[in-house]
């Protein structure tokens, strides 16, 4: 492998129409397994699936609220959140893996309490049982299972100190773990091909000041500003790159894998001291 790499497992985290296609991606996830084998820290997947949850509280006959670009989680709508993405979802991406050679583990956030959660309080309104992170947490059941040659699949469900479930935007939940796990690097597969300029060209590289520039301007907007704001918080915190790469191109991940100039990075401001 050309690309430099540290010694942590690098995060891939896995979402939109990437994780609604996945069974016509077969290459994708020869990509992922293959990192997976010649990386020696290992892989580390995270997904969500708000598409598929969506669909399933519509067959419930639940209504759907977003604000802020998170979905309200009200208790009776919890454990049907939990039930696709810690079931249906987190075990179709285990069978592609297993399709592609990889030897796939399906857990959620508080599995071996790797990634603890706690109930969000940084909104202005009451999400209901939306996570954040909570600081802390034990990673020895990761790292054991990339040690032996496992990959990983989280999903973005945690679990609060009482026991109870929680509902974590999977950007955050995957930048959570890459700062916990000391991560060599974290990757956003998304539907585009990197942060795009006014132009629609891939912008090869931001900082917190680009970024919040080209929020401002308008160029960066939707479900981008979370994304990029969470990218660059797990950079600043875990001093690890981060890249925002075009999930439906698996010939971009093998690109940035061999250390082409391919997709966005995101480059926080480094820890003081």
């Amino acid at each position: 492998m050309t690309h430099t790499l540290g010694s942590g497992p690098v995060v891939i985290k896995i979402g939109g129409t990437t994780l609604e296609e996945q069974r016509s991606q077969p290459g994708l996830w020869k990509s992922v397994a293959s990192l997976a084998r010649r990386h020696a820290g290992g892989v580390i997947l995270v997904h969500g699936g708000g598409k598929a949850v969506d669909r399933h509280l519509a067959k419930l006959g639940f209504s759907t609220e977003r604000r802020e670009g998170i979905r309200i989680t009200p208790e009776d709508q919890v454990e049907q959140i939990a039930a696709v993405l810690a079931g249906s979802v987190n075990k179709s991406l285990v069978g592609s893996l297993l399709a592609a050679g990889a030897m796939p583990v399906g857990l959620c956030l508080g599995d071996g309490n790797a990634v603890p959660t706690r109930k969000a309080t940084r909104y202005a309104f009451d999400p209901g049982r939306v996570g954040e992170m909570a600081g802390g947490g034990d990673g020895r059941l990761l790292h054991t299972l990339v040690r032996e040659g496992f990959l990983p699949v989280l999903c973005s469900i945690g679990i609060d100190r009482e026991g109870g479930f929680l509902n974590v935007n999977a950007d955050d939940a995957a930048a959570g773990a890459a700062t916990l796990l000391g991560a060599s690097a974290l990757v956003l597969l998304t539907d585009v091909p990197g942060v795009l300029d006014a132009q629609k060209r891939v912008i090869p590289e931001l900082d917190g000041a680009a970024i919040e520039s080209l929020v401002q301007q308008g160029v960066i907007s939707g479900g981008m500003i979370p994304k990029v704001r969470a990218a660059l918080e797990a950079s600043s915190a875990s001093g690890a790159p981060v890249v925002i790469l075009d999930g439906n191109a698996p010939a971009a991940l093998e690109a940035w894998i061999d250390a082409k100039p391919v997709g966005t990075r995101i480059l926080g401001a480094p820890r003081p001291g």
